[in-house]
């Protein structure tokens, strides 16, 4: 039986029309003075943290905690911004898996694994009306290693249902090979969907236990 259920936010939940990556771009040119700077950055099922950190070091900045906290405390504000002025959407089957999965007389517990900082991923989900669906969280600005923020995720999953969580207990649904990746490595079921960059195809490679094309092909009682 599935306890725990922690979703992936870009690609799994929304689509943003870009804007984590604008505001990372933002942040580079106003800030650093560093213009096009994301141009050969990868974001795809990466955490914040760790993209800033190839910024830095592509262009010779030093990683010190000082840059970091610059860099955030710019990256909401531009974010914020950009949610306001570029189209988005919750993507097909969201609103009725999650619903599905609360309305359940063994209710999972519904949580976030995710690469974002918290904050980052606070301000997405309350612009599209999904924050109060998730009862924890992991993110980026708890590990820069996303098998770690899954480990983590976990372990606040077993202390608010006070219990140890077996891997088997824990589903992770995600749309990177990232995503995949890291629920194995917590030894959970892992649902990959197609609605990222990645195709079926791509992610089949990955071996997950389902894979669908968008979240409207699974059920939730087909994954618990």
């Amino acid at each position: 039986m599935i306890k725990l259920v922690l979703f992936d936010i870009d690609g799994t939940l929304i689509k943003t029309g870009g804007a984590g990556e604008k505001a990372f771009a933002k942040v580079c040119e106003q800030e650093f003075n560093i213009p096009n700077a994301t141009e050969n950055l990868r974001f795809a099922g990466r955490t914040d943290p760790a993209i800033v950190r190839d910024f830095f070091r592509l262009f010779g900045i030093e990683p010190t905690p000082e840059h970091f906290a610059r860099f955030f405390s710019a990256y909401v504000i531009w974010l914020e911004r950009m949610l306001t002025t570029l189209d988005g959407n919750v993507l097909p089957g969201v609103h009725e898996l999650i619903a599905a999965f609360q309305t359940m007389s063994h209710r999972p517990l519904i949580g976030l694994l995710t690469g974002n900082i918290k904050q980052g991923a606070l301000l997405k989900l309350t612009h599209y009306r999904l924050w109060d669906s998730f009862a924890m969280g992991a993110y980026g600005d708890d590990h820069e290693d996303r098998n770690q923020i899954a480990a983590i995720a976990r372990d606040r999953g077993a202390k608010l249902l006070d219990t140890k969580l077996r891997g088997e207990e824990i589903l992770v649904i995600g749309d990177t090979p990232r995503d995949v990746e890291c629920g194995k490595a917590i030894d959970a079921k892992v649902l990959a969907v197609a609605t990222g960059i990645f195709s079926v195809d791509q992610l089949r490679d990955c071996k997950p236990h389902w894979l669908v094309p968008n979240l409207s092909a699974v059920k939730a009682h087909e994954l618990v």
